[in-house]
């Protein structure tokens, strides 16, 4: 369980879900000083390729890419993340536990059903955590989310948003290579197509999302709500 204060705390269904979504992205973070935290809720125990234990030793390394604050998985079970109250609650308590300002989870259409599962949980548990006669184990506080955004993982939809991760780029596709059961094995080992460039097809999606606004790589998030800009939007 994550016990500390953080800024940001990414949820992911699986681990490797955070990082092809927004690795770059959790790298500005936390070369800004920012405390970041990524919580996992399934070992991924059901992935065609690897097992339980290789996946919690490269999602450690991966993290450890990132200068991530933390990292945690639940363990619920793959390909059970349905709308649960036992799962809400424990999220909730993750929230409650580490006081973020903003949560990120995956965006809601994606092939893989677990990911927009994991959205649902976390909307919820986000609502739930700010209300103060919810109970969670421990009896943590109630803490309301400034902001939930949410990240692509498969998808390739037009962003709401998209943050400038050109420098980090490189710390993103470090990260991605740390899953070597999932990303990096050869075309006589791998059981699925998604092994075979698939972080070369993230990388492409980056540099579209960076050619939409300029800049060589981007991250593209959607969002529920307007984003309130705290500049002119002419000069600086």
């Amino acid at each position: 369980m994550i016990n500390q204060h953080l800024e940001v705390l990414a949820f992911g269904a699986h681990a490797d879900d955070v990082e092809i979504g927004m690795a770059g992205t959790i790298a500005k973070f936390t070369s800004e000083g920012k405390r970041v935290g990524i919580c996992d809720l399934t070992d991924a125990d059901l992935s065609s390729n690897g097992n339980v234990e290789l996946r919690k030793l490269e999602a450690a390394k991966a993290a450890e890419v990132l200068k991530v604050s933390c990292r945690t998985s639940l363990g619920f079970p793959d390909r059970g993340l349905f709308l649960k109250e036992e799962y809400i609650r424990e999220i909730a308590r993750v929230i409650r536990k580490t006081k973020p300002q903003i949560v990120f989870a995956p965006y809601f259409e994606d092939r893989h059903p677990d990911h927009g599962n994991c959205a649902s949980l976390v909307e919820e548990a986000v609502f739930s955590a700010g209300i103060r006669k919810y109970v969670t184990e421990g009896n943590e506080p109630a803490h309301r989310v400034e902001r939930v955004y949410f990240y692509m993982i498969n998808g390739f939809h037009k962003p709401d948003f998209v943050i400038d991760i050109s420098q980090y780029i490189d710390k993103k596709l470090q990260a991605l290579r740390e899953y070597k059961s999932q990303f990096q094995q050869t075309e006589e080992t791998y059981n699925t197509p998604l092994v075979n460039g698939y972080i070369e097809t993230v990388e492409a999606r980056e540099r579209m999302f960076g050619k939409l606004v300029g800049v060589t790589f981007a991250e593209g998030f959607k969002t529920k709500v307007p984003i309130l800009l705290n500049r002119d939007l002419i000069g600086e």
